[in-house]
């Protein structure tokens, strides 16, 4: 499953450079999956959206820093646990229950992104 930051984040941003895909964002911030990882050309995203690599997509949160679920590995093949959770003072970066992913997909995510 991928990683959720809660709303008791305190935005402290100390998730944000640990994650390997660059799949952090801070509150409002516009993301692309092109962002850190090695994907060009298009991109199928959760619920069959095709879109470009480099095409920005609208923040999840205006809030509190967030996780993009497509990008998320929860650190499989990085790490031996999610490095946001790993670093976060308030713990509010937790298993998101709304997806739950075997290692395996989450492994393959990995190499799709990380060509």
């Amino acid at each position: 499953m991928a990683i959720i930051i809660t709303d008791e984040c305190i935005n402290c941003g100390a998730c944000e450079p640990e994650c390997p895909n660059t799949a952090i964002y801070e509150a409002g911030a516009e993301w692309k999956i092109a962002d850190g990882t090695g994907v060009s050309g298009s991109y199928t995203l959760e619920g069959d959206k095709i879109v470009a690599s480099d095409a920005i997509q609208q923040p999840i949160s205006d809030e509190v820093y967030y996780i993009v679920p497509d990008k998320c590995t929860e650190c499989q093949g990085f790490h031996e646990e999610p490095q946001c959770a790993a670093v976060c003072p308030v713990d509010c970066c937790v298993p998101d229950p709304d997806r739950e992913e075997t290692e395996e997909q989450l492994l393959a995510r990995k190499t799709r992104l990380h060509l």
